[in-house]
């Protein structure tokens, strides 16, 4: 891994005057240091993409693009294992959820070379010598702006449909990631196929970049997945240029248990959808809500389960729950908790910063689950980020059909029962745009994805993301007809 982490703009290595050190949250120890860009990054990678859009035949070449996506799937695929170490180590993801976001990436690029293969347009004889043709054309510069929780499959995500669809990239990613990043850019670096300047990319901390990037009017589309609050601005800037703005926002995951539901099965995935990626993850299954001829049994299971939980750095293959990216966080999370109790909630198992022995010096964090009967508290309705759980009881479909859609989020929902029927009848009621059955987080790069509400605009993966890079131009001709006198 790199000490001193640059930027990657029209196919060169950047440095800024500002450098900032990359940490461990596991340990709080610096493990390098970073370029931290800003407004003068995203503006040469502006002119950089824009550059290549234009004079390179990147946009019009699909056999190129097929060939560079290809090529980036097994080169990312090469160096699995060095990513799986650089996320375990820079974001404290336990090594099988850093594996699993690796092994994600090849073949969403894969699945997006093919979409260029598969995609011939439209064209119709309307009348006899009249002709219309439809063309799918890019759009021109793709702003990327990436979250420091999952920075490279989410990076992926956004880049392979921008490169599929024919635009060049300027992809802004996190200060926190610095480490990975640099890694990442290296993977592109080393493309044979690449033309020069069709992606680039810089680090920051702070925003300046990322703000540059949608505001600028030679960006007109923008791929933004984080926060709600944020996309809101993202969205409202780039309404001065009518920007295409995809975003996928915040989520407040509902997981409702109905009285049939097989526990043996769906215990361990209510934890494991809390814990996955240290309960930094927009999909979090952060809201049980529990029938109430099951709650009794399902309370005292998940409390003993989450009391018990194993703590501990992604270096030790027992642990079940590694650190939150900072301490600052880990903080916050607890002010969250502690707001909740005040105004209610119940603690079942009161979590906290772990502030004694070994692993005092990281952000770690101890689950909380608080039962709560008020849906409007702020820690039903708000995200929080981190691994904190909390309980509800229902009778009636109908009740957990209106608890669970008593948010402003709608991003991920999920349903556990044995029965035939509810399963499907429930989640055609729920105001979500991914919902599972006796499952979670399960996502096929062919499936669209994307939120409901304050969830998000647009849609990832599948085709229709396809829709927030391209231009839609209809061509006609009249040939006239073959005189048959």
């Amino acid at each position: 891994m790199n000490t001193t982490a640059l930027h990657w703009i029209n196919g060169e290595w950047v440095d800024s005057q500002s450098h900032a050190d990359s940490v461990n949250p596991a340990t709080g120890e610096t493990i390098g240091r970073y370029a931290d860009g800003g407004e003068t990054e995203a503006a040469a990678a502006i002119a950089a993409a824009k550059a290549a859009f234009e004079r390179t035949g990147w946009k019009d070449d699909r056999l190129l693009r097929v060939r560079v996506l290809n090529e980036l799937a097994h080169a990312f695929m090469d160096h699995t294992e060095e990513l799986v170490e650089a996320l375990a180590l820079e974001t404290g993801k336990l090594k099988p959820h850093a594996r699993f976001e690796a092994e994600m990436v090849p073949h969403k690029l894969r699945y997006y070379a093919s979409l260029v293969r598969t995609e011939y347009g439209r064209a119709l004889e309307v009348k006899p010598g009249s002709f219309s043709m439809v063309l799918r054309q890019p759009r021109g510069v793709s702003g990327i702006i990436t979250p420091w929780n999952s920075p490279l499959v989410l990076l992926i995500r956004s880049l392979a449909p921008a490169l599929a669809a024919g635009t060049t990239a300027v992809v802004k990613m996190p200060g926190r990631t610095a480490q990975i990043n640099s890694l990442i850019y290296r993977i592109f670096s080393e493309s044979r196929t690449l033309p020069r300047g069709v992606v680039n990319a810089f680090t920051e901390l702070h925003g300046n970049g990322a703000r540059h990037l949608v505001a600028s009017p030679d960006v007109p589309c923008i791929s933004y997945t984080g926060s709600t609050e944020v996309g809101r601005a993202i969205s409202a800037t780039g309404a001065e240029h009518l920007k295409r703005c995809g975003l996928e926002l915040g989520g407040k995951t509902p997981m409702l248990v109905f009285d049939d539901a097989d526990l043996d099965a769906t215990v361990p995935a209510l934890v494991n959808a809390l814990v996955v990626f240290n309960g930094q993850f927009c999909m979090t299954g952060s809201r049980i809500l529990a029938q109430r001829g099951i709650a009794d049994v399902l309370r005292e299971r998940l409390t003993d389960r989450l009391e018990n939980l194993r703590v501990g750095p992604a270096a030790d293959p027992a642990s079940e729950l590694g650190p939150v990216i900072d301490k600052a966080n880990a903080e916050r999370i607890d002010q969250v908790v502690q707001a909740a109790i005040a105004a209610g909630a119940k603690p079942l198992v009161r979590g906290g910063p772990i502030t004694e022995g070994p692993l005092a010096k990281g952000a770690f964090y101890h689950p909380s689950l608080l039962e709560v009967t008020d849906n409007s508290l702020d820690i039903v309705q708000q995200e929080t980020f981190g691994p904190v759980l909390t309980f509800q009881v229902f009778d009636t479909e109908a009740d957990a059909v209106r608890l669970a859609n008593d948010n402003m989020y709608g991003l991920a929902a999920s349903i556990w029962s044995r029965d035939i029927d509810r399963p499907l009848r429930v989640a055609r009621e729920l105001d979500a745009g991914t919902i599972w059955i006796n499952d979670w987080a399960t996502v096929y790069d062919e499936f669209e994805e994307g939120g409901f509400k304050q969830s998000g605009l647009g849609r990832m993966n599948g085709m229709a993301v396809m829709d927030d890079f391209v231009e839609y131009k209809h061509i006609t001709i009249t040939t006239g007809t073959i005189s048959r006198g």
